[in-house]
C-alpha cells in the first residue's frame, strides 16, 4: 500500500488505500455523529458499504479504530502468495463458509487437479444419491468416511496431495486426518474458512440448502469458533495454518484462490 486517502462528502468520510500502480481499494466509510473523534463505521464489501462493528464492540469510534479494522480485513486479502507443499490439505469451516467455491476456483485456475479433492458430500451423493434417506444415519457416515480415508491414503501413498473437503470443525474429525498423514510422513496444511455468523447465514440463505437448517449452520459456526482457532490447529499437528479470505474481506473465491499455489 502506497498511501491512505480520505475524501469528504455530506457528513461522510470515504477512506481508500492507494495500491502500487495507482489502483484504489475502498476500505470504509465514516459518518460524523456530531461528537468529536466519534464516527459511525461502515465497511466496504462487495456491493457497497455496510454498517459494521469496531474492535471495541461498538458501531462507532475513532477514525484510527476504523482504519485498523478496515485495513486489517481488506489488506489481509492482498497478502503474499501461499505455497502449499505436497501432502494433506484439510479444509476447516462450517457449511456455506465457501469451501466448495474456493475449491472450484482452484480447479478453474488449474492450481489443483480434480482427483486431489476428496469431498465427503460428493462421496455421500455417490453412495446414496438414489436413496437420500439412507444417507442420514451413523452407518452411512461410517461408510462415507471410510471411503474418504481410502481415497486420501491412495493419494498420499502415491506421493500426491489430497484435499479433504468436509467441515472438520472438531478436533476429533481432524485427528483422524492428521493420523492418516502421519502414516506417510506427509505435511498437513490446514485452511480456515471463518466468516462471521451474519455473513455465514447470509451465504447459507443465498445457496438455498435444504439439507441443513440455519440452526445447524449456527451450531457449526460455534464449534468452529471454539475448537478451530489457528493455535489449536497447530497444536493438533498442522504443519501450517492459513485463513482463506472471503466476503468479509471483500474477496471473491477467485481472488482467494489466486493466493494459493500447490507444489
Amino acid at each position: 500500500m502506497d498511501a491512505v486517502t480520505v475524501r469528504f462528502r455530506a457528513g461522510f468520510a470515504y477512506v481508500a488505500a492507494e495500491l502500487p500502480g495507482g489502483e484504489r481499494l475502498p476500505l470504509c466509510r465514516l459518518r460524523f455523529t456530531g461528537v468529536p473523534h466519534t464516527w459511525g463505521f461502515a465497511l466496504h464489501r462487495a456491493g457497497g458499504y455496510r454498517d459494521d462493528i469496531l474492535s471495541g464492540g461498538l458501531p462507532a469510534g475513532s477514525p484510527e479504530e476504523a482504519l485498523d479494522r478496515a485495513g486489517g480485513l481488506h489488506l489481509d486479502a492482498l497478502a503474499p502468495a501461499v505455497r502449499v507443499p505436497t501432502g494433506l490439505v484439510v479444509l476447516v469451516g462450517p457449511p456455506a463458509s465457501g469451501k466448495t467455491s474456493f475449491v472450484r476456483a482452484l480447479l478453474a485456475r488449474r492450481r489443483i487437479d480434480a482427483e486431489a479433492v476428496v469431498s465427503s458430500d460428493e462421496i455421500r451423493a455417490e453412495l446414496f444419491g438414489a436413496s437420500p434417506e439412507e444417507a442420514e444415519s451413523d452407518e452411512a457416515d461410517a461408510r462415507i468416511f471410510e471411503e474418504r480415508d481410502r481415497r486420501i491414503v491412495a493419494r498420499l501413498a502415491a506421493g500426491r496431495s489430497a484435499i479433504a473437503e468436509s467441515t472438520n470443525v472438531t478436533p476429533q474429525a481432524r485427528a483422524r486426518l492428521v493420523a492418516l498423514a502421519g502414516k506417510f510422513g506427509a505435511p498437513v496444511t490446514m485452511l480456515r474458512f471463518a466468516p462471521d455468523v451474519t455473513d455465514l447465514l447470509q451465504q447459507y440463505a443465498e445457496r438455498g440448502r435444504t439439507d441443513l437448517t440455519a440452526a445447524d449452520v449456527h451450531a457449526y459456526a460455534t464449534a468452529m469458533a471454539r475448537y478451530a482457532g489457528a493455535d489449536q490447529l497447530r497444536s493438533e499437528g498442522a504443519t501450517a495454518v492459513y485463513s482463506v479470505p472471503g466476503r468479509r474481506q471483500a474477496a471473491t473465491p477467485a481472488e482467494a484462490a489466486a493466493r494459493f499455489f500447490f507444489t
